[in-house]
């Protein structure tokens, strides 16, 4: 059985609704319980080569390592835990790679108007090499070898090794792909996305988290792991690939900019501004946002149930994957909602679910969750068709 059946088979048959549900996998091939959304995102116009900067530098271990402690080098801590921490082991037979000189793969790096360096592809590596020679560059504990394959080195720290193989070591060189800074944002990020780490494409929130650096880091992933967020998503969005932490930014984009103002080329360039957006935001800002976030989970539990943000058809009891357009719509729109029109959708709660499941049949509406789902009239007919939803049963 391979990736994608186990996964469609630790879920319930699909309904009559949706005929065959694509879900999104993780590296391991398990289901994110996330449909696989087609946003047929494309390029409107030709890239001009000459706007294009991708130099590869031959760089040491030593001036990484510089670079590291100077600040001017972001290995986006966030983005390597949910990449799966290496085990002890990897990281020692990394370690004793270098020792034997075997050349490693190279890095992937963007450069930022300060000339500093986000990596993309090279994080573990990098953060494996840091821990063992400069720990306290990414406030670890010194990585200790041990289940050496080659070399009798088990239990040495760098101090303990011979000083040839410490000058060894932080005189490796690596090559460094670096995408300059002049390179135009939408094309950093398509480069970016044509790179496979480890052979799996890296996602959309993924590639952000690495390159848009700021506050939105830390606050996606803890609006992600919040318990409304999580009751409302019935704890199923796993984090492997960032798909919970690119939900929250959904919700949040919509609410800092009215529908009116999606203009975007894509969906991809909307999230991008709203990242950058919640960076520069205050204190009283964000407070303010996480506080609409909340309470929209929390008021469209008690509306859906277990049926939050996912197709439904009438009376149909079991319960699909996650849909992230029909999440944003909903969620947007409840949040938009006073406190007695929320009371008065969860006391029509049956009456919601069957017009809703009614609007899913609507092909129309079925598209725009579906289809080309950045596309701006897709974009404004699910999130009106929402509102018109709520109006009809709780008024304005």
């Amino acid at each position: 059985m391979d990736g994608s059946t186990a996964a469609r088979a630790s879920h319930p048959e699909p309904s009559d609704l949706e005929d065959d549900v694509d879900l999104r996998l993780d590296s391991g091939g398990f289901s994110l319980d996330v449909e696989f959304e087609d946003d047929d995102d494309q390029i409107d116009e030709p890239f001009d080569p000459e706007q294009i900067d991708v130099r590869t530098r031959t760089m040491t271990i030593d001036l990484l390592l510089q670079r590291l402690r100077r600040g001017a080098l972001d290995l986006a801590p966030e983005f390597q835990r949910r990449a799966g921490i290496w085990k002890p082991k990897n990281q020692s037979r990394l370690i004793e790679s270098l020792l034997l000189r075997i050349p490693l793969p190279s890095f992937y790096a963007a450069e930022n108007a300060e000339e500093e360096w986000a990596v993309v592809d090279g994080v573990q590596r990098l953060t494996t090499i840091a821990r063992f020679i400069s720990p306290r560059s990414v406030s670890s504990v010194p990585l200790v070898l041990n289940d050496l394959e080659y070399l009798n080195y088990n239990g040495f720290s760098f101090e303990d090794l011979p000083g040839r193989l410490q000058t060894r070591l932080v005189e490796t060189e690596v090559l460094v792909h670096l995408i300059g800074k002049t390179t135009p944002e939408e094309v950093k990020f398509n480069i970016f996305g044509r790179i496979n780490t480890g052979g799996i494409p890296l996602s959309r929130q993924e590639l952000r988290h690495a390159l848009i650096p700021g506050r939105a880091r830390d606050l996606l992933p803890e609006l992600a792991a919040s318990p409304a967020f999580q009751k409302a998503t019935q704890g199923s969005v796993r984090d492997a690939r960032m798909s919970d932490c690119e939900m929250v930014l959904r919700f949040l984009a919509f609410r800092l900019f009215s529908i009116a103002e999606y203009g975007s080329r894509d969906l991809d360039d909307f999230l991008r501004a709203a990242m950058k957006n919640l960076n520069n935001l205050d204190d009283s800002q964000l407070r303010a946002l996480e506080q609409d976030f909340t309470k929209s989970m929390e008021a469209s539990y008690a509306i859906f149930g277990e049926h939050a943000f996912r197709k439904r058809a009438r009376g149909q009891q079991q319960r699909n994957p996650i849909n992230k357009a029909l999440f944003e719509a909903v969620s947007v729109n409840v949040a938009a909602r006073t406190p007695e029109q929320i009371s008065r959708l969860i006391e029509q709660r049956d009456t919601v679910l069957d017009k809703l499941s009614d609007l899913l049949a609507d092909k129309q509406f079925n598209d725009a969750i579906s289809v080309a789902t950045g596309d701006r009239n897709r974009v404004k007919v699910r999130f009106n068709e929402i509102d018109q939803l709520f109006k009809a049963v709780a008024g304005a």
